[in-house]
């Protein structure tokens, strides 16, 4: 099912999200940065199937997205004083965040850590809000970009995702990964929040 050109987040493609993600299903929805693949929590066999269409080797575990700080707790995550001044400067918005893990739900067991981020993106807080945390991997080949838009996407992909929601081009540009779960945080990935404003708000 492909809903094109999403500008306008409606209670239907809400739902249709919503009810297509919770029922196992891949979705590719729109991000504030790439797109992005995402399955429910805790659906082994629905993230099998996100490695399988990015031809991607099944050994490192996808990031979350969670629609707001309040949900950190229920996820277990370790929010040190540099990730909350993270969170607090750019979240929502283009940055992950890897914390450590205290008291997390059974489908996070065998983790040490989580990298989660709140995106800046209306139509996938919406959706967030209704089905809870969203594993969330950029829609892209094994080791390639991610192409800008879904057409491109599509074509790169090895199978189709279940729902599609297409919100026009988008930035080939990540978010920036920012690892906390360390004595002193360090970047691991440079993307749209450049690394000297990182710095600054560490300092």
């Amino acid at each position: 099912m492909i809903l094109r050109h999403v500008t306008e987040v409606t209670p239907d493609i809400v739902a249709a999200a919503r009810d297509s993600l919770l029922a196992g299903g891949v979705a590719l929805v729109p991000t504030d940065t790439v797109y992005g693949l995402a399955v429910a929590a805790g659906r082994p066999e629905s993230a099998a199937r996100i490695f399988a269409m990015k031809q991607r080797p099944a050994m490192r575990n996808l990031p979350i997205m969670v629609s707001g700080v309040d949900q950190l707790p229920s996820l277990g995550a370790v929010v040190t004083p540099d990730a909350r001044k993270l969170l607090d400067a750019f979240a929502p918005g283009p940055i992950t965040i890897a914390f450590g893990l205290s008291g997390a739900p059974d489908w996070l067991a065998g983790r040490d850590e989580i990298a989660v981020r709140i995106p800046k993106e209306e139509a996938l807080l919406a959706i967030l809000r209704e089905t809870g945390p969203l594993l969330v991997t950029s829609a892209n080949a094994h080791q390639q970009e991610t192409p800008e838009t879904v057409a491109d996407i599509l074509a790169q992909l090895t199978g189709e995702p279940d729902i599609v929601l297409d919100g026009g081009p988008r930035r080939s540009v990540p978010s920036t990964l920012v690892n906390c779960n360390l004595p002193t945080p360090r970047i691991e990935r440079v993307g749209q929040i450049p690394e000297d404003q990182i710095e600054k708000v560490l300092s």
